[in-house]
């Protein structure tokens, strides 16, 4: 006789099953169709699991009966204690997931309508960078002695003196470094694969790693666990790295963003162009940098008019 527990059990596990299902197919279409790099397929396959466990069993049906007012309230009800960036990003999640039930047939009509848009104006705010001592605390928080601590040494350098983002650390190989030229190879976002010179900080911490804190692994990816398995770092443990270097310095959790929004803001401040500050950072887009104009004071003391009265 089979028990009403062991029976809601196997409802679960079907249900599991379902979505499991529907989330393999999902990213087999984000790397087949889109040709989306894997951080990214991790992030839409993340928010689409969050979207999904919020519909009433079992999954197929769920989402054949799934409404434009079930896809707003998910949105009403996720958003009410998010900060903006959180939002958007769930939003954009969201969205192409929608995309994907109509183009699978699973969903009957296509529902990226009832997704609602997050308030936020552009350049609204200013890039918060870290002060030189932060930085340094940071880095200088790292035990050189032990393998962790040279490996996380020469993944903060990365970040800090050259601005990459934290999926860019994760994907470098050592074929990516030329030693004779002075090269490193960033694979950045839409698969592109762009040059920027090595600096000698950045390359004598990469070589401390290489020589003393890299595991015995035949993986060509720079940075690996130091554990077994040795596979790649994912740019979630690059991440990590930053959060327990600030824990180790006195400062507040940070985002690893925040290097690169400093690298920015001190080039800026010590007379790079604006274009040339583009460049190191790999935007497509120059609007993308115009934002930290607004942080360069001395230029734009220039642009302020006189208080009338002289005040």
């Amino acid at each position: 006789m089979i028990t009403q527990r062991e029976n809601g059990d196997r409802e679960a596990d079907a249900q599991d099953a379902a979505v499991a299902l529907v989330l393999v197919n999902y990213r087999e279409y984000l790397i087949g169709e889109r040709g989306l790099a894997a951080e990214s397929v991790r992030c839409y396959q993340r928010d689409a699991r969050v979207f999904l466990a919020q519909l009433p069993g079992p999954v197929e049906s769920a989402l054949r009966a799934l409404s434009a007012g079930q896809v707003t309230g998910f949105f009403v009800e996720y958003c009410r204690d998010r900060n903006v960036w959180s939002a958007k990003a769930m939003v954009t999640g969201v969205r192409s997931f929608l995309r994907y039930l109509h183009v699978a047939g699973l969903i009957p009509v296509s529902l990226i309508g009832a997704v609602p848009a997050v308030a936020s104006w552009r350049g609204a705010s200013l890039p918060r960078g870290l002060t030189a001592a932060q930085v340094q605390a940071m880095l200088n928080s790292c035990d050189l002695t032990t393998l962790v601590g040279r490996r996380d040494y020469a993944v903060l350098v990365l970040l800090a003196r050259l601005g990459l983002r934290t999926v860019e650390v994760a994907a470098l190989s050592l074929d990516d470094i030329d030693w004779r030229s002075g090269r490193l190879s960033i694979r950045g976002k839409a698969n592109r694969v762009e040059p920027l010179p090595l600096p000698v900080e950045v390359g004598a911490a990469i070589v401390g790693y290489l020589t003393s804190g890299r595991p015995r692994t035949d993986a060509r990816d720079l940075f690996v666990r130091v554990r077994h398995p040795q596979i790649a770092l994912t740019a979630m443990a690059v991440r990590q790295i930053v959060a327990r270097a600030c824990t180790r310095a006195g400062l507040p959790r940070l985002a690893a963003h925040r290097l690169r929004h400093t690298l920015a803001t001190d080039m800026l401040r010590a007379g790079t162009p604006l274009a040339q500050v583009a460049q190191v950072l790999r935007h497509r887009n120059q609007l993308s940098t115009t934002i930290y104009a607004k942080v360069d004071h001395a230029a734009l003391s220039a642009l302020a008019r006189p208080w009338p009265g002289g005040a």
